[in-house]
């Protein structure tokens, strides 16, 4: 049989889906989809749910609709407090009770089957929660209008807010179920939950959440809670890892005895915020620790690794000093081999020495720079760039160098240049059958 099409999401339902799955960081689409289905779409219940979930710890959100809240409301150790109604003494107030107790029954009873009729009719729309934290402000909105400012400071979120906080900060957490048609309600409310001596003290000792019960978030916690009396209180605390109901109010209470009890539920349950503060403390402690040992750790890391980055550091510069030595070398080896390549070349090349006795022979006497004499004839009819070349061919000639006469002093133009392409034979430069020539050292130059 074919699965069933799922129903197309609305934008908002779109939009809250894209935004569950970017703060989760879930990767499945469905999986973001049934957890917000869960929640009634609800996203900020969804979200803790999940990091609850991560954590180990128990939800205090709201789960799917086939359970109730997750807080711990089993435990046989909660303290019970139950005010009864006063019952009527004397004549006249028996009398009273059993004239009215007729009418109320009928009252009640009718108004019980009404309610019943009338939910096949039309479900209950408290059933479902679409703005928790607009019921609570609605709430404390009404209420301040009836009852005046004067009452304890309510917290302004839905109850999963509440529990998330109290559980962060180990406070005490005081809800109040406020039943909107009980004949308790408005003399409780007037004589003792806004009385000076209970606002303070339950101001300095505990957050407070209140809600209606005739409102979606009151009725989905008035579920969770399942009170049988009105005015109802809880007390709320983390204890054994999750938040558990402590302690139970219900019926009119007077503001001295409600002092009473709620002191002695916190004193009998302080061990428990104790406990926990003490091993959040070993926690945090433990993970300072972990913490500095990482930083040490990751300081020596930084400490090795630059020390190992300056050591190949060295090594590089030290391999490329070497490299670039040894290109040096061979640079200058191949210099060193070319340049005497050139005067082999050049030796080679030289036209013969003329004879002693030939009438255009001309001696000349060559003071290289190393102090030695080199003497050999030439023609006057030759070029200079001969004397030149035979001067270079020698071992003893530097690199570069240029040929000087004394009288008067000039240097020969023995190379060619741009102004003078060909230079001067002997003759043409003026030498005579015998000279001294001294050849001046370039390379330095």
């Amino acid at each position: 049989m074919a699965a069933p099409e799922e129903q197309e999401l609305s934008q908002a339902q779109t939009e809250k889906l894209l935004q569950f799955q970017d703060l989760t960081g879930l990767e499945s689409m469905d999986q973001c989809r049934r957890t917000l289905e869960q929640h009634n779409w609800n996203i900020e219940a969804a979200v803790q749910d999940r990091l609850n979930e991560q954590e180990g710890v128990p939800s205090v959100f709201n789960p799917p609709p086939s359970r109730p809240l997750q807080v711990n409301t089993a435990d046989h150790r909660v303290y019970s407090y139950i005010v009864s109604r006063t019952q009527p003494s004397g004549l006249l107030g028996w009398s009273y009770y059993l004239i009215m107790l007729p009418f109320r029954f009928t009252y009640y009873t009718l108004l019980d089957i009404f309610r019943f009729a009338l939910s096949f009719i039309r479900p209950d729309p408290r059933g479902r929660v679409t703005d928790p934290v607009g019921d609570v402000v609605s709430f404390i909105h009404n209420f301040e209008e009836k009852y005046g400012r004067s009452h304890p400071v309510f917290y302004q979120g839905t109850y999963s807010q509440a529990l998330n906080d109290a559980k962060r900060e180990l406070r005490f957490l005081l809800v109040y179920l406020h039943g909107d048609d009980h004949q308790d309600t408005d003399e409780f409310c007037r004589n003792t939950l806004c009385t000076e001596e209970v606002l303070t003290f339950i101001n300095t000792r505990m957050l407070f959440w209140a809600c209606s019960t005739s409102k979606p978030e009151g009725y989905r916690v008035s579920q969770a809670l399942r009170e049988n009396v009105y005015p109802f209180l809880a007390v709320i605390v983390l204890k054994d890892r999750k938040m558990t109901v402590v302690g139970r109010l219900e019926g009119l209470i007077q503001p001295e005895d409600l002092i009473n009890q709620l002191n002695f539920i916190l004193e009998a349950n302080q061990p428990f915020l104790t406990s926990e503060r003490l091993e959040r403390e070993e926690r945090n402690q433990t993970q300072v620790l972990r913490q500095q040992q990482d930083e040490a750790y990751l300081e020596s890391l930084r400490a090795d690794q630059e020390k190992e980055r300056r050591k190949r550091a060295e090594q590089e510069q030290r391999r490329q000093e070497e490299e670039l030595a040894r290109q040096s070398v061979l640079a200058e080896e191949r210099r060193r081999r070319t340049l005497e390549e050139e005067k082999e070349r050049k030796s080679e090349c030289l036209p013969p020495e003329p004879p002693l006795d030939d009438p255009d022979a001309v001696k000349i006497v060559f003071k290289l720079p190393n102090d030695s004499r080199v003497e050999r004839r030439f023609l006057f009819t030759q070029s200079l760039t001969v004397i030149h070349d035979f001067l270079f061919s020698l071992k003893e000639t530097p690199e570069k160098f240029q040929i000087v006469m004394n009288y008067p002093r000039r240097i020969l133009p023995c190379l060619p240049t741009e102004d003078q392409p060909n230079p001067p034979t002997l003759k043409e430069a003026g030498l005579s059958r015998s000279e001294v020539l001294f050849v001046q050292d370039l390379t330095d130059d």
